[in-house]
C-alpha cells in the first residue's frame, strides 16, 4: 500500500506543476505512515507474547502446585515410617526394662550391659521423637500452605464463574445476535462476530454493538483485579479495501483498537487492565470453506483472565 502511496506522489510530481515544497511535504507524510506501520507490527508481537507468557505463569503456577502436593504426600508417608520406628523402640524399650529387672538378682554384670543398651535406645528413642516432631511440623506446615493454595485457586475459579454468569446475564439482550459467553481454562471469554460490530471492512462500532460492549464495561467495572485482553479476527479473505488499511492486520487490530475505545468511556475501568490485539485470519475457531464458518471467524473476542500474582506469590514463599 505505502508503495503504491509512494508511486502516486512521483506520478502527481511528474505530471503535475506542483513545487518542490508540496512535493517534500507528501514525501514527508508517506515517512510518517511507513513508521506509524512499523509501530503497529511491533506493538502487535509485544501484545501477543504478553499473552503467551501469561498462559506460562498459569501452567508453571499449577505445576508447582502438583510438586508441593507430591512432598506433602512424601511427608506423610516418612511421618508415618518413623512413628512405626518409635513405637517398636518403645517395645524394646519396655522389653529391655523387663530383662533389666529379672536380671538384677543374678547378674550384676548383665544388668550394667542391660542398662547401657537401654540408655542408648532412649537417646536413639529421644532423636527420634525429636525428628518425628519436626517431621510432623513441617507436614502440618506443608499441609496448611498448600490448603491455603488450593482455596485461593478454586475461589478465583468461583469468581470467575461469577463473572461468566454475571456476563451471560448481562448480555442475555444479544442471544443470537453473535455473542457468546463461555468459560475455559481459568478464563472467560465474550465472542462477539462481527456481524453485530462492524460493516464489512469497517472499524467503526455499529449502534447494536456498541449496546453489548457498554454493558460489557459495565461489568469489567465492577471487577478491577481482572486483565482484559480484547482480539480482533478476520477471515481467510484478503482485504480489498484503501485508505489506511493494509490487510487484515491492520483491520483486526483496528477493530480490536476500536473496542478498547468503547470500553474506556466506562471511567470505572483502568485503562492499564486492557489490552488490544489483532490475530488477522490466523486464530480461526471454524472453516473458511463456506460463508458460516467465515462469520463465525470474523469476531472480536474479549478474554478476561485473573491475576495470578497473589498465587505467584505463595508458590514462591513455599
Amino acid at each position: 500500500m505505502i508503495k503504491k502511496v509512494s508511486a502516486g506522489l512521483l506520478a502527481l510530481a511528474l505530471t503535475s506543476c506542483v513545487s518542490s515544497k508540496v512535493y517534500k511535504e507528501l514525501e514527508n507524510k508517506y515517512a510518517d505512515l511507513k513508521k506509524e506501520n512499523r509501530q503497529l507490527a511491533d506493538e502487535n508481537g509485544t501484545l501477543a507474547k504478553d499473552k503467551n507468557q501469561l498462559g506460562l505463569q498459569l501452567k508453571e503456577a499449577q505445576s508447582q502446585l502438583d510438586k508441593i502436593k507430591a512432598e506433602r504426600d512424601k511427608l506423610a508417608t516418612d511421618y508415618a515410617a518413623t512413628k512405626s520406628n518409635l513405637d517398636n523402640l518403645k517395645a524394646s524399650y519396655s522389653a529391655l526394662e523387663k530383662n533389666s529387672n529379672d536380671a538384677l538378682d543374678s547378674n550384676m554384670k548383665k544388668n550394667r550391659e542391660l542398662l547401657a543398651q537401654l540408655e542408648a535406645k532412649e537417646k536413639a528413642l529421644a532423636a527420634e521423637q525429636q525428628r518425628l516432631n519436626k517431621l510432623k511440623a513441617d507436614l502440618q506446615e506443608r499441609s496448611a500452605r498448600v490448603d491455603e493454595l488450593e482455596g485461593l485457586i478454586a475461589a478465583k475459579e468461583q469468581s470467575m464463574k461469577k463473572l461468566k454468569e454475571t456476563l451471560s446475564k448481562a448480555l442475555n439482550g444479544f442471544e443470537g445476535k453473535g455473542l457468546t459467553v463461555e468459560q475455559k481454562n481459568g478464563k472467560v471469554y465474550v465472542s462477539m462476530e462481527n456481524k453485530l460490530l462492524f460493516g464489512s471492512g469497517s472499524w467503526s462500532v455499529g449502534a447494536e454493538g456498541r449496546k453489548a460492549v457498554v454493558e460489557v464495561g459495565k461489568v469489567l467495572a465492577n471487577n478491577p483485579d481482572i486483565a482484559v485482553l480484547i482480539e480482533g479476527h478476520t477471515d481467510n479473505v484478503p482485504y480489498a479495501g484503501s485508505g489506511p488499511i493494509a490487510d487484515n492486520w491492520d483491520l483486526s487490530t483496528k477493530r480490536a483498537t476500536a473496542i478498547v475505545a468503547i470500553l474506556r468511556e466506562n471511567k470505572g475501568i483502568n485503562p492499564q487492565n486492557l489490552t488490544a490485539a489483532g490475530r488477522s485470519e490466523f486464530a480461526p475457531v471454524a472453516g473458511n470453506e463456506n460463508a458460516e464458518g467465515k462469520s463465525k471467524n470474523r469476531r472480536i473476542e474479549i478474554i478476561l483472565t485473573p491475576k495470578l500474582d497473589e498465587i505467584s506469590k505463595m508458590l514462591n514463599e513455599i
